[in-house]
């Protein structure tokens, strides 16, 4: 079982403003508990979430088109859909190389082509291969946090969704944005998702555009911005 820190569930998740009344006293108590388990709390509440996701999964079939490999999961829209999606789904971790998840908000496809990433980008996480064993799973359930619990204030309009790469060489995560030409949106989302994963001020994290991504020439790629 993993445990809920009560920050995200009290202080700083985004509930639709119909749902406030209707769950106040179960919120109530929740700001005087301590330690919950994350299943019970999440289940006992029925929340609903501000926006309807998508679960991507991706497995690289070199006998198929990408497309082919692409397939749609599941879609959710309460909290208790999400928990109950991902207790039963294989960690992150587990994964074999060449596998990704990516987690969208309903409508959006996870691909640069879709009209909502076209003029977009990313913040990426790279992580060294030790990593996979103690960090990347959570770096992950942080990320899908982040997102449906819509973490970035007036900029999480502005995201698209995420998605995790499961690498030979190394994994990664990244949090894609609809607009890349929005500095203060961009700058705004990367500090954000970076203090919730945790990550030292000595620890820099890139945003890539799309574009910049699509034609690159080479193995480097060009930060737009950094935090």
């Amino acid at each position: 079982m993993i445990t809920l820190r009560l920050s995200w569930a009290w202080n700083t998740y985004r509930f639709p403003k119909t749902s406030i009344k209707k769950h106040e006293d179960n919120l109530a108590w929740l700001s005087k508990s301590t330690s919950l388990t994350l299943f019970w709390l999440v289940t006992s509440l029925y929340l609903p979430l501000i926006h309807r996701w998508a679960l991507w999964f991706f497995k690289n079939d070199k006998s198929k088109t990408w497309q082919n490999n692409l397939r749609l999961v599941t879609k959710f829209d309460t909290v208790e859909d999400f928990w109950a999606l991902y207790s039963h789904i294989q960690l992150a971790s587990k994964l074999t190389s060449g596998c990704d998840y990516s987690l969208f908000k309903d409508g959006i496809e996870p691909m640069w082509e879709d009209n909502w990433n076209k003029h977009g980008g990313r913040w990426l996480i790279t992580l060294a291969k030790q990593q996979r064993r103690t960090e990347l799973d959570r770096f992950w359930l942080e990320t899908l946090l982040c997102l449906i619990g819509e973490m970035f204030c007036d900029y999480s309009d502005d995201v698209c969704g995420a998605v995790i790469n499961i690498r030979a060489k190394g994994d990664k995560i990244a949090i894609w944005t609809r607009e890349a030409e929005n500095r203060d949106g961009v700058i705004h989302i990367g500090r954000v998702y970076k203090e919730h994963l945790g990550l030292s001020s000595k620890v820099v994290i890139g945003y890539q555009a799309h574009a910049d991504t699509a034609t690159k020439s080479g193995s480097l790629m060009k930060n737009r911005f950094i935090v």
